[in-house]
């Protein structure tokens, strides 16, 4: 895809652990909280323990970047607005999501912010794109509105609309 002139993004789960990936076990039961709905195999984690999380995430994007991606894209930068069963506040959600573009940027990658439509404001300066899902269906697209004044991507996947229901509208 490079040698085409794509770039390529590295998709990375942040804020909840996953059974099924490789590093898995080095998730310590006590930083692991309530099960992300419709996702069984999942669950939230406590983005306070960044000392537990930092090794596992740079391992993450370290594997990114030795790959040859051009950037990453962490999933659920959000947990501040969900019930993770931990007290997580907007603050302790900013300082993760800013680490998060930090070390994506210190190996070279750029960084996309997805799903954090209430946190573009004060995370615009550190991230390079945005990624939605069904920004349209649910009427959040305009919260992405400052990347596109400043020049930068947004992608936006809607799951359920049909094409005529949101293309002339994301044009």
């Amino acid at each position: 895809l490079q040698g085409l002139g794509k770039r390529v993004i590295c998709y990375i789960d942040a804020g909840t652990w996953e059974s099924y990936r490789p590093d898995a076990d080095r998730y310590p039961p006590r930083i692991l909280g309530k099960r992300v709905d419709g996702w069984p195999d999942e669950r939230w984690v406590d983005i306070r323990k960044l000392d537990v999380l930092k090794p596992i995430i740079r391992d993450r994007v370290d594997r990114c970047a030795r790959k040859g991606f051009d950037g990453v894209e962490y999933d659920w930068a959000d947990n501040y607005a969900h019930d993770t069963g931990f007290a997580i506040t907007r603050s302790d959600q900013l300082r993760f999501d800013r680490w998060l573009a930090w070390i994506a940027h210190d190996r070279g990658l750029s960084v996309g912010l997805k799903n954090s439509g209430g946190l573009v404001g004060p995370l615009l300066n550190h991230f390079d794109f945005a990624v939605t899902e069904e920004c349209f269906q649910y009427h959040e697209c305009g919260l992405y509105r400052p990347f596109l004044d400043a020049g930068r991507a947004v992608f936006d996947v809607e799951y359920h609309l049909t094409r005529n229901e949101f293309c002339d509208r994301a044009a």
